[in-house]
């Protein structure tokens, strides 16, 4: 008895591990979503979206959307009325310059990104590939090839990790990335996520507990906490320590934007045959039924059980 008291004891006290199975599943030949344990984790959209009522040029693809937290909270947005080209976890650069000319592929002028394959698609129980490439496309010319990579990891204690790799090369021209000269701002670039509606907006950096809406500030890591429908959930960017330029600015913004500022107010030059490689985590942590509060009850049973009361 004692053995087993003993056992129950340690399964309490360790770590919470979702063990269930991811899943891959496709939606309308448009989007793909990865679940686990039959919850949804995110939704890629591979096809080109356009909400009702949008103008026809904020038609885009190829971004995160929704995206969940552990407490099954949606914690992205799409088509935001104040920024309809804002788009759930989506990476993008409102400076493209192709052979001396600028486009914006942050707003969508003049260059979209358009999904092309498959590269791989593994879901299992430690964790989730997905990996893809696309193009950015100026008319039918393609400038630059986009190959993607995002793992998710699964829930332990509360909170899910989504790695994210993102590589970069020209083609067939002379491309380079920047951020916008608009008001000296120099937003645009790496890692963004317009945040869905929510109460109690909170952002913390790695350097500022409660940081104000900024523009170009270095920091390893931001993160934004808020009540999404009844749920409390922190979302956490950390830039890799061996990406260009890190640690990078941001654009921190309390209507409900975290983006990484990479080049910033430079230009980055794309290379023909060496990438421009970038690596993101997004850290998702809300309340579950699998840690916290559970595994305190389960711990009291267990220690009354034991007459340690």
């Amino acid at each position: 008895m004692k053995k087993q008291l003993f056992l129950l004891l340690a399964l309490a006290v360790a770590p919470a591990v979702a063990m269930g199975q991811f899943r891959f599943r496709d939606l309308n030949s448009k989007s793909v979503e990865l679940s686990e344990n039959a919850s949804p984790v995110f939704v890629y959209n591979y096809g080109v979206m356009l909400k009702e009522g949008v103008a026809a040029d904020r038609a885009r693809c190829c971004y995160l959307h929704p995206v969940y937290a552990p407490n099954g909270a949606v914690i992205t947005d799409d088509f935001p009325k104040d920024h309809p080209h804002h788009r759930g976890i989506s990476w993008m650069w409102p400076v493209v310059i192709v052979d001396g000319k600028t486009y914006d592929l942050w707003t969508i002028k003049g260059i979209v990104a358009r999904f092309e394959k498959w590269d791989r698609k593994k879901a299992g129980k430690d964790k989730a590939v997905l990996a893809f490439q696309d193009g950015w496309y100026v008319g039918d010319r393609k400038v630059v090839q986009e190959n993607v990579e995002i793992i998710a990891h699964p829930i332990v204690d509360g909170r899910r990790d989504l790695d994210i790799t993102l590589i970069l090369r020209s083609v067939g021209a002379e491309v380079s990335i920047g951020g916008t000269h608009e008001s000296n701002k120099g937003y645009g670039g790496g890692l963004e996520i317009r945040f869905a509606p929510r109460a109690g907006t909170k952002i913390r950096t790695a350097a500022q507990d409660d940081a104000p809406d900024s523009n170009r500030v270095p920091a390893a890591w931001a993160e934004l906490t808020a009540d999404f429908g009844g749920k409390q959930t922190t979302t956490r960017v950390t830039v890799d320590p061996s990406n260009p330029g890190a640690p990078n600015g941001w654009c921190l913004r309390h209507y409900g934007f975290l983006g990484v500022d990479y080049p910033g107010l430079q230009l980055r030059r794309l290379d023909r045959t060496v990438p421009l490689a970038m690596k993101f985590r997004v850290s998702l942590s809300g309340s579950s039924t699998l840690s916290g509060p559970v595994n305190r009850q389960i711990l009291g049973g267990i220690l009354w059980a034991m007459g340690e009361k």
